[in-house]
C-alpha cells in the first residue's frame, strides 16, 4: 500500500467523522486547557493512599499509550485480593471545562487504524492521565476480595497513588503464559513475573465462575491494520481472543461490577452498560438447530453459552464464525441510565444484572462520568450529575459509540478494498452476517472483511456459509461488493 493509498485513507477517516457528528480537531480553548495543566499538581498525594511500593503492571496492544487500568494481586487467608487502579481522569478535566466538552460531544477515542482520534487531548491521554510504567499516577483504585470459587466476595474503593512497573502487551505475555519465550521484561523484573502467574490463575478462577452463571465466551476474531517499520497500513489481520487479553477482561469486569454495586449500596445512580434479551431468539435457536444443539424457547443465556463450549470442542477453526453469527444475531450493547432501586436491564452475554463502564476514562466518556458519579464515596464530594443530566449522557454515548464503530468498519473495508483491488473476479469464502430482506452482508476471512452481496443474496439467512465472488471495489467509497458463487 503505497503513500497515496494512506493519504487517501486518512481523508476518508477524517471525512467519515464529520460525517458522523465527530468533531476530528480539538478547538483552541480546548488546546489552550491542555497546555496549561500541572502535572505534578496531578500527582498530588492530599488524601490519597499511596500505592506506589505495590508490584503493579498493565497489559495492552503493544502500540497503546493511553494506558487507563493497572492491577496487583495478592494471597489473603480469605481468598485473592485483587487491587485495579483505574486512572483519575477527573481531577484533570473538571466539569464543563472545554476539554470536557469536546469530549462529551465525541464521547469516544475513535480507532481507524490510520489515524487515532484521542477523546482527550494527546497531552493528558498519552502522558499526563495514562498510567505509563515508572511515573507516579492518581488512581482510582478498586480493591477486591475474590473467593476461591471466582467470586466477587468484598470490595472498597479510594483515592491512590500507584507506579506501573512494567507496561506489557498482549501478545508477548500470552506467548509467554503458552509455553513461548519469557519478555525481557519480566526476566529483568521476577516480581511481575510472579505477578503475571497469580493474576493468570486468578483470571482462570473468575472465568469458570462467570461460565457457571452462565456468560458466554465469544470470539468474534476483530480485525486491526497491520502496519509496516514506517507506520504504512500494509493489511489486515483478525485478532483473536489470547490468554494475557482474558486477564485483562477479568479483571475489567470485576472491576465494573464493583463499581456499580457500589454506587448502588450508596444510593448513587449510574450507567450501566446492557445488552437486551435477544429479541431475535428464535433466530439464535434455528441456527443452533443446524447445528445439532437443541435450545429452550425462551432466552436462556446458559444453555446458549453450553452451545458455544460445544462448538468450540467441536468446531474450533470456525470458532469464530459461530461467535460472529450469535454476536450478530444477540444485538449491539448500550449503555442506560440507572437508579437505585430500579430492576437493571442487565447484560445478556455476561448473564449479570449489574455491570458499568469505569476501567477506560481516557478513552470513553461514560467511564469519566462514573468516575464523576463515584464523588460522593471518594472525594465526599457532591457529584456533578443529576438524573437528567445521566440519561443524556447515556443515551449520547450509546449513539456516538455506534457512529464510532461505523467509523472504524468504513476504513477497514477502505483498507480492505486497497487489498483487494487487483483480485476482481477471485472467489472468498465467508458467513452472512446480516440479511434483513433487502440488504445481505458478508463477513469473509482473507482479508477479514464485510461486504454486500449484490447478487444472489436472497434466502441466505445470518450464518450461512457461503463462497463468494468478487465484483468490484470502490476504495473512496468503502464499497465491497459480492455475487453468490
Amino acid at each position: 500500500m503505497n503513500r497515496i493509498e494512506r493519504s487517501m485513507l486518512e481523508e476518508i477517516a477524517r471525512e467519515a467523522m464529520l460525517y458522523r457528528g465527530f468533531l476530528p480537531d480539538f478547538p483552541p480553548a480546548a488546546r489552550a486547557q491542555a497546555d496549561t495543566i500541572d502535572e505534578a499538581a496531578l500527582a498530588g498525594q492530599d488524601g490519597v493512599r499511596d500505592l506506589c511500593d505495590l508490584p503493579w503492571s498493565s497489559i495492552d496492544n503493544p502500540e497503546s499509550r493511553d494506558l487507563d487500568q493497572i492491577e496487583v494481586v495478592s494471597e489473603q487467608a480469605a481468598g485473592t485480593r485483587l487491587i485495579v487502579g483505574v486512572a483519575d481522569v477527573n481531577t484533570a478535566v473538571p466539569v464543563g471545562s472545554p476539554i470536557d466538552r469536546y469530549a462529551a460531544n465525541n464521547t469516544t477515542s475513535v480507532y481507524t487504524g490510520v489515524h487515532t482520534y484521542t477523546m482527550l487531548p494527546t497531552r493528558l491521554s498519552f502522558d499526563m492521565t495514562s498510567l505509563l510504567p515508572e511515573r507516579p499516577r492518581r488512581v482510582t483504585a478498586v480493591d477486591m476480595l475474590i473467593t476461591p470459587e471466582g467470586e466477587l466476595s468484598t470490595f472498597s474503593l479510594y483515592p491512590a497513588l500507584a507506579l506501573n512497573r512494567a507496561k506489557l502487551n498482549y501478545p508477548a505475555i500470552s506467548t509467554w503464559l503458552d509455553g513461548g519465550p519469557m519478555p525481557w521484561v519480566l526476566g529483568e523484573n521476577p516480581e511481575v513475573r510472579r505477578q503475571i502467574e497469580a493474576q493468570d490463575a486468578l483470571a482462570s478462577r473468575l472465568a469458570h465462575a462467570r461460565k457457571r452463571a452462565g456468560s458466554l465466551d465469544l470470539d468474534t476474531a476483530e480485525m486491526r491494520p497491520v502496519l509496516d517499520e514506517h507506520g504504512e497500513v500494509i493489511n489486515l489481520e483478525a485478532q483473536h481472543k489470547d490468554r494475557a487479553g482474558s486477564i485483562v477482561e477479568e479483571f475489567m469486569i470485576a472491576t465494573n461490577r464493583a463499581v456499580v454495586q457500589a454506587l448502588d449500596r450508596a444510593g448513587l445512580p449510574s450507567i450501566l452498560r446492557v445488552v437486551r434479551t435477544p429479541a431475535h431468539w428464535d433466530l439464535i435457536v434455528t441456527y443452533a438447530g443446524e447445528r445439532g444443539a437443541t435450545l429452550p424457547d425462551q432466552p436462556d443465556s446458559a444453555a446458549l453459552s453450553a452451545f458455544l463450549d460445544r462448538m468450540r470442542r467441536e468446531q474450533p477453526e470456525s470458532y469464530h464464525e459461530i461467535s460472529l453469527a450469535i454476536v450478530k444475531l444477540i444485538g449491539r450493547g448500550e449503555y442506560v441510565a440507572h437508579e437505585p432501586g430500579q430492576k437493571p436491564v442487565g447484560h445478556f452475554g455476561l448473564a449479570t444484572e449489574q455491570y458499568g463502564h469505569a476501567t477506560a476514562p481516557n478513552r470513553r466518556f461514560a467511564d469519566l462520568a462514573t468516575q464523576r458519579l463515584l464523588a460522593p464515596l471518594l472525594l465526599n464530594a457532591k457529584a456533578p450529575y443529576s438524573p437528567e443530566d445521566v440519561d443524556a449522557i447515556a443515551r449520547r454515548c450509546s449513539h456516538m459509540e455506534a457512529e464510532a464503530d461505523k467509523i472504524e468498519r468504513r476504513v477497514r473495508k477502505s483498507i480492505a478494498a486497497a487489498l483487494l483491488a487487483h483480485r476482481t473476479g477471485e472467489r472468498f469464502r465467508g458467513i452472512i452476517t446480516k440479511s434483513n430482506g433487502k440488504d445481505v452482508y458478508v463477513h469473509i476471512f482473507h482479508p477479514p472483511v464485510e461486504g454486500m452481496v449484490v447478487r444472489g443474496g436472497s434466502g441466505l439467512s445470518v450464518g450461512d456459509r457461503v463462497e463468494v465472488r468478487l465484483l468490484r471495489v470502490d476504495i473512496r467509497q468503502s464499497f465491497i461488493d459480492f455475487t453468490v458463487a
